[in-house]
């Protein structure tokens, strides 16, 4: 799998998304400083809340920003069967009755594309997952608890 080409599809994807963030903070920002906004009484804050929503958007759309920046200088290379898991690394884990693959990115967990046909779910070191698949090997089992069952898998690939 081209991970150049499924990299250029992440930061397509939190463009996508920076631009739908960058709309709505605008939008919550007229809203809070629009005058019918303006405060009737002492416990109407509907300009208030405008103003958080559009505070926090901005914050999202910050670190979209930053996100992209890391997705476009992170340095791609190709894994090997006895190359411990890291950031940049494509891994396939297979159970009893599902194959996933994830990418270990610098950020931006929780992205989501299709490449190859398939699903690519983005996630970092950071995540429950990402601490479990760091440092480990194509080969290695590990046992996952989703849900209140424990399920086994298999790292199949490692790109």
């Amino acid at each position: 799998m081209d991970k150049r080409a499924l990299t250029r599809k992440i930061v397509a994807q939190l463009g996508a998304d920076l631009d739908l963030l960058l709309k709505a903070a605008r939008t919550s920002h007229a809203e809070a400083t629009h005058e019918s906004s303006k405060a009737e009484n002492k416990y109407d804050t509907r300009g208030l809340e405008a103003a958080y929503l559009a505070r926090g958007q901005s914050k999202q759309a910050a670190e979209s920003v930053q996100a992209i920046h890391e997705f476009e200088a992170l340095p791609l290379r190709d894994f090997g069967p006895a190359d411990e898991i890291e950031v940049g690394a494509l891994v396939e884990l297979t159970g009893k009755k599902e194959r996933s693959l994830y990418f270990i990115g610098p950020r931006a967990g929780g992205t989501e594309v299709t490449h190859d046909e398939r699903e690519v779910l983005v996630i970092t070191p950071q995540s429950p997952l990402g601490q479990q698949l760091v440092g480990r090997r194509q080969g290695d089992k590990l046992k996952l608890q989703i849900g209140s069952a424990t399920n086994e898998f298999l790292i199949a690939s490692v790109a």
